[in-house]
């Protein structure tokens, strides 16, 4: 599954330059022109790191760091801060307000594309792992293999997918939108209820006899991977 990234730049140059380097390294990117707008695309769908330009018209790029931070959900979103201002009063206003890196335009795609991956290495790092595993789940991203303790789990590729996205997000919710989103991709167009469709599936496959169900319903909000408290 494609990392996303979230590009709040109000400069068409720049961001075109940025969007097309970043999905050439396989990025999914969401490109807001504004602070309001970047809030609001947040709200809708969290991404897995936000590049954020300093000078935005009508809320600046500090004030939506500083937002996301007072969230309480968004408070361990990555953020790159991507701006003109060089001078080290700017860099260290832009670190206080809780920005993870900063970079100074003018600046090199590449340098900026691994800065993106050194940051999600950081704040992220199943991201970057080859393996990712939950209570007794298993997955070799390399192989397409999944375990369940000692048994192996077959599955469809959007089974695949969708156990993929809820074990690199544990224990949180995700409603049927965000996961049409995330793993079918925003251009698809398909049923919310398809979701429950292969849930059912991936829970037939990953829950044997006598095994707990991980994958958690919330009434009206949507699933998560999680295991019941007792």
């Amino acid at each position: 599954m494609k990392p996303s990234v979230l590009l709040v730049e109000d400069e068409h140059a720049i961001s075109s330059l940025v969007r097309y380097n970043l999905e050439s390294q396989g990025f999914r990117v969401r490109e807001a022109t504004d602070g309001d707008e970047a809030l609001d695309l947040v709200r809708e769908e969290r991404p897995d790191l936000v590049i954020l330009d300093w000078m935005l018209p009508s809320v600046s790029g500090l004030e939506v760091c500083r937002s996301l931070r007072r969230s309480k959900q968004n408070k361990g979103l990555p953020i790159i801060m991507l701006t003109a201002r060089a001078e080290e009063e700017d860099r260290v206003r832009g670190l206080d307000s809780g920005a993870d890196d900063y970079v100074t335009k003018p600046f090199s795609p590449s340098e900026l594309v691994a800065r993106v991956r050194a940051v999600l290495r950081r704040t992220r790092p199943a991201l970057s792992e080859s393996r990712l595993t939950y209570a007794d789940i298993e997955m070799e991203l390399d192989t397409y293999r999944v375990r369940r303790g000692d048994r192996p789990v077959h599955l469809g590729p959007t089974e695949f997918r969708l156990l993929r996205h809820l074990l690199e997000h544990p224990r949180r919710v995700f409603s049927r939108e965000q996961l049409l989103d995330s793993v079918w991709g925003p251009d698809i167009c398909v049923e919310p209820r398809t979701v429950d469709v292969h849930i059912r599936r991936l829970r037939k496959a990953l829950n044997g006899p006598g095994e707990l169900d991980l994958i958690r319903t919330v009434r009206s909000a949507g699933y998560a991977l999680e295991v019941a408290e007792n």
